[in-house]
């Protein structure tokens, strides 16, 4: 069955396991405002690595599409709000002394999509290679965050090469006029024009 968008066929499989990620949003939403900090942490969890196999199903099986690259950002946005929201809620004080990093990175990030909207009118579906491996290892970082307990070194590591890829992802938005999937960093733009 196909269902075509754009010239697109976006009923694939990484697009299902997005779309299943944006409508658990409200759910795990949900778990976390009501304090239900074990079904939040199971099903956090589940969204963490459907979030890995969307991204690699579509790379490997060459499903990538724009809309589908746009769904997966938006599903993005919601793990990082879920995550935030636990670690206020479930984590705090571990993050506390420490929170100088987190406030950095959130305000390069948030800096990100500003220049992505003013730059474009929109939230382009970049998958940079810098947050993708940023993405990875915050994944993981809360993953053991919230199974095993609050680890500094790893805490330092995610948050800190967060902070640089979404530097680099400002870097990109404000160099290039032509934003596609594909793109691999700031690097890979300068070479291009070259």
């Amino acid at each position: 069955m196909k269902l075509i968008f754009k010239g697109e066929n976006i009923l694939n499989v990484p697009n299902i396991i997005s779309f299943y990620r944006l409508i658990m949003f409200p759910v795990v939403l949900v778990l976390a405002l009501l304090g239900i900090e074990k079904w939040f942490v199971i099903l956090f969890c589940i969204n963490l690595v459907t979030d890995i196999l969307d991204g690699f199903i579509a790379r490997r099986l060459n499903l990538v599409t724009k809309f589908g690259a746009a769904l997966d950002n938006l599903a993005d946005m919601g793990t990082y709000i879920l995550a935030l929201l636990g670690v206020f809620l479930f984590k705090w004080q571990d993050f506390k002394p420490h929170a100088w990093l987190l406030y950095l990175f959130l305000a390069i990030f948030v800096l990100s999509y500003m220049v992505a909207f003013i730059r474009f009118g929109k939230i382009p579906g970049l998958h940079l290679y810098g947050p993708v491996i940023a993405g990875y290892l915050q994944g993981v970082f809360f993953f053991v965050l919230f199974v095993w307990g609050f680890n500094l070194w790893f805490y330092y590591i995610a948050v800190g090469w967060g902070a640089l890829a979404y530097i680099d992802k400002i870097l990109v938005l404000l160099k290039t006029d032509d934003i596609r999937p594909g793109l691999k960093g700031f690097y890979w733009v300068m070479q291009k024009k070259k």
